[in-house]
Order: structure tokens, then sequence, then C-alpha cells
């Protein structure tokens, strides 16, 4: 199959209402903000999304969390040994052709399969020609692959000022029952409204290297589309969060018309004027500027 043939570049505007779009656990699991306030959506966080997306659409992944798993496998160590047993890892070209076959998220993201072997003991003969047992070198195994999807971090568009509320229970966790009170168990932090953007790119070059297609692409696609389908939990009721719109822009060659960063200041979001405190996405002004040549395809989130 060919690889990606054109550059590509993308940006996706979500809502948030009333959620925790992605907590901290260094902070209490309050939402994340930037030093300056804003808030903020990891790339992490939002390639899990999209690879639990494409494992729904029946794509193999390799990354999958406990919660998602449809495997055996309680490790990537153990998946990519069962998976590609036969593959050996000390040919670093096949064991990377076979990882980027096999799972859509190293072919896309990349991946580091880097795991210790333990080192292994080797025979020596002495001078006395006496044989003795001497530690040899580690025999673990470092493979990286640089992956052609790149993704943004996402950020609000306005400057937070998250809410919490104090949650209690009031049943027995322990003992017979008997003794019931109203204990305290913690917080819950949630954003009452955002805006948040973020960006991507996809590139020709490295695309060859992991084979990742405009097939792949197609399949990102519809993952962004789609981000927060069966993504529901207690921090993000279902309803609270939701793709607007997803801006895909082409490019006519592999090198791209324009740079990323010039595609992607070419897409504005910004508060209406007069509005002080907005509350949906209708208080906002979405404005894109014209790139000669470059026009993006504008798709309605699901």
């Amino acid at each position: 199959m060919d690889t990606l043939k054109n550059k590509i570049d993308f940006a996706v505007i979500m809502t948030v209402n009333r959620a925790n779009p992605n907590g901290d656990p260094q902070n209490g699991n309050r939402p994340r903000v930037d030093y300056y306030g804003f808030g903020e959506i990891s790339d992490v966080c939002i390639k899990r999304k999209i690879r639990n997306r494409l494992m729904e659409a029946g794509h193999s992944i390799f990354v999958q969390s406990d919660d998602n798993r449809v495997d055996d496998y309680r490790s990537l160590r153990s998946r990519a040994e069962g998976e590609l047993n036969n593959v050996d890892m000390k040919d670093d070209k096949k064991y990377r052709v076979a990882a980027c076959k096999k799972w859509i998220d190293v072919c896309a993201f990349g991946q580091v399969f880097a795991y210790k072997g333990g080192s292994k003991k080797v025979k020596v003969a002495k001078k006395d020609s006496k044989e003795v047992e001497e530690k040899g070198k580690d025999t673990g195994v470092s493979i990286g692959i640089r992956g052609p999807v790149s993704i943004h971090p996402a950020f609000s568009v306005t400057k937070l000022d998250p809410s919490f509320q104090q949650i209690t229970k009031s049943v027995s966790g322990e003992g017979d029952g008997a003794k019931r009170a109203s204990d305290t168990m913690g917080m819950k932090h949630r954003v009452d409204h955002g805006v948040y953007v973020f960006y991507g790119s996809m590139n020709p070059q490295l695309a060859t290297k992991t084979g990742f297609s405009d097939k792949d692409a197609d399949a990102i696609k519809e993952a962004l589309k789609t981000l927060f389908q069966n993504d529901a939990s207690s921090a993000r009721p279902e309803g609270t969060m939701e793709v607007h719109k997803v801006y895909w822009w082409k490019h006519n060659h592999k090198n791209g018309q324009y740079s990323s960063a010039k595609v992607h200041r070419s897409l504005e979001v910004k508060v209406k004027e007069g509005v002080a405190e907005p509350k949906d996405i209708a208080d906002y002004d979405i404005v894109l500027h014209e790139l000669s040549g470059l026009k993006p395809e504008i798709i309605d989130g699901v």
C-alpha cells in the first residue's frame, strides 16, 4: 500500500460544559490549567481517546488502557512479545516493519520498545583450563519508532476558574453495616464552560518509514469527529464534552504549501465583542483566514 502522499494539517474545536476534561493527579485531580490560567488537555489524553475510537472501529491498538483492553495481555511488553513472537527484536528493521504493520497507533504516533532483558551468564575458560561463569552484557533491547502524526495539547480560548463540590457517602464501606454515617469522601472539580482547540499534523516523509497511508489518515479523521463517543465517566458525564468542528487541510504536495505554524494560525477562535462571560459556543467568533490555494475541509463533530 502506498504511504501518505501529501502533508496534512488539522484542528479540532471542542466544547466542555460541567465536566473535568483532563484531571491533574498532582493537583488533586483538578482540571489542568497552564501557568497563565488557560485550560489544558494533554496530548497524551487526546491520543488515548483517538486510540479508543480506532479500536472501536476494528483497528489493532498497541497501547491499550486497562478499562478498554480487548486482549489478555496485561503489559506492553507481554503484548509485544505475544503478538510478535516470531520476530527477533535484535533485528531492528524487521521489528519496526512488523510493529507498524500490526498496530495502527504505532504506525501513526510511533513507539519506543525498551525492555530490560537482564544479564546473561556465559562460560569462559581461564588459563588453568577451568571453566567458570561470568556475568555478561545486559540482553535488553531498545527500538524507537518515530511516527508521522503529531498532536498538540488542547488549550481553552479563555482563562478558566474551575468550580468544585464536596462529595460524601452515607453507607458503610466496612464492618457489618450497623454503623452508618455521612463521611466525607473528597472533592469533585469541573469546568462549567470552556471551548478548547488543538492542532495536529501528518508528515509524509515520516510516513514512508512506518507505512502510514492515506487510508490510515482517514481513519484518524473519523476518530477526531467521534472523539467523545463512549468516553463518558463520572468526571465527564455523557453529553458534557463535544467536538464542534474538525478542520482538515490537505496540501497539494508532501512538503506542504505553507508551514504548519502558518496553517494553524489561520484558524482564530475568540469571544465575541460585548460578551463578558461566554456560556455557549454561539458566544464565540470562529474566523478562518484565507490561505491562497489551500482550503480546509470543515467537518461537523458527531
